[in-house]
């Protein structure tokens, strides 16, 4: 009976391993996803998770309810990308790199940001002209030599965002650095 509850124990054990070696990849994008996207310039709901998108050409792409956390989004050129969010389901750009990417907005382009959570984003050197950050979550991320002309923060948490200038924002900043 001993032989039969070790070799039992050794199964759950060596199956447990597989599990958590697999759950390592639970992190990465979905390349179906990443395919779709540079296919088709579209993809709502998808899981781009820490995928490199830099200097992709995503003008204009629709990336609604999209999953962009750790993403390197460096150089892309997001103008007119639809990022926005659904009830209860936010974009998420977390801890993402979009230094020197283009999310230039103005007029009937207008980067659509409202809602977004780009808390610890890299946005150093970002075009953010007219973009439509209202009510998105910048938490502790970095605007220093962002082009943020026109840009709609209504709403906005800037709690530890370093600011254009090099200034970091007051805790409970909403809207305006304080």
């Amino acid at each position: 009976m001993k032989k039969w509850s070790v070799k039992i124990f050794g199964f759950a054990a060596m199956a447990a391993l597989v599990c958590l070696l697999g759950m390592g990849q639970a992190g990465a994008y979905d390349q179906d996803d990443l395919d779709r996207l540079l296919k088709t310039n579209s993809c709502s709901s998808c899981d781009l998770t820490e995928a490199d998108l830099s200097k992709a050409n995503l003008s204009g792409a629709d990336l609604t309810r999209a999953f962009l956390a750790g993403a390197n989004l460096s150089g892309a050129d997001l103008s007119g990308a639809d990022l926005t969010t659904a009830y209860l389901s936010r974009a998420d750009l977390s801890e993402a790199d979009l230094s020197e990417a283009n999310l230039f907005g103005a007029y009937l382009f207008e980067a659509k940001l409202s809602g977004a959570k780009l808390s610890e984003a890299d946005l150093t050197g970002a075009d953010l002209t007219g973009a439509n950050l209202s009510g998105a979550d910048l938490t502790r991320a970095d605007l220093t030599g962002a082009n943020r002309w026109e840009a709609d923060l209504t709403g906005a948490n800037l709690s530890g965002l370093i600011w254009t200038g090099g200034r970091t924002c007051a805790e409970g900043s909403i809207g305006e650095c304080k």
